[in-house]
């Protein structure tokens, strides 16, 4: 099974929901309608590319593109054949809701309440969405880049030091 396999068999069977895809390092990357997200996801498990393992649930923050600003990241790896699928989805900040797939694999349930204690992404149909990272009253998502990296009114170090 090769990457232009995987790829063409899900463009069969979703024509409309690929949106761009890419192959880094060998890796097929691939981004999708958020529509169609669950659908594909349980496409690759259930069907002949038997991708029956999740390897990681993340999110990623883009602030400069308000369209695009929050994005899901999949990572599928289908042991028997030892080939992996990286599937992205991306959208608004007021719109960072996706389905669950708990009921695909139990391994996310955890790796989606990472995603929303991180992030604030929902997972729609979660059995038990709540933070397990940080404290529930810490009233912001610490990966989103809404914060500037450094106090722009420290006084104690000489930039020079570090090479700016």
């Amino acid at each position: 099974m090769t990457n232009e396999f995987v790829l063409e068999a899900i463009n069969r069977e979703f024509p409309d929901a690929v949106i761009a895809s890419s192959e880094p390092f060998g890796f097929l990357t691939i981004e999708v309608k958020k529509e169609e997200l669950k659908k594909i996801i349980h496409h690759l498990k259930e069907s002949s590319l038997r991708f029956i393992f999740l390897t990681d649930i993340c999110g990623i923050h883009y602030p400069e593109d308000k369209e695009k600003e929050i994005g899901i990241i999949y990572h599928l790896h289908n042991l028997e054949d030892n080939i992996r699928i990286r599937i992205k989805s991306f959208f608004s900040r007021e719109n960072a809701e996706v389905e669950t797939i708990t009921d695909l694999y139990s391994g996310a349930n955890w790796m989606e309440r990472e995603t929303f204690d991180f992030y604030g992404i929902k997972f729609k149909g979660h059995p038990d969405l709540r933070v397990i990272v940080n404290s529930e009253d810490l009233g912001y998502h610490p990966l989103l880049k809404e914060y500037a990296l450094e106090d722009g009114t420290r006084t104690d170090k000489n930039d020079t030091m570090f090479g700016r």
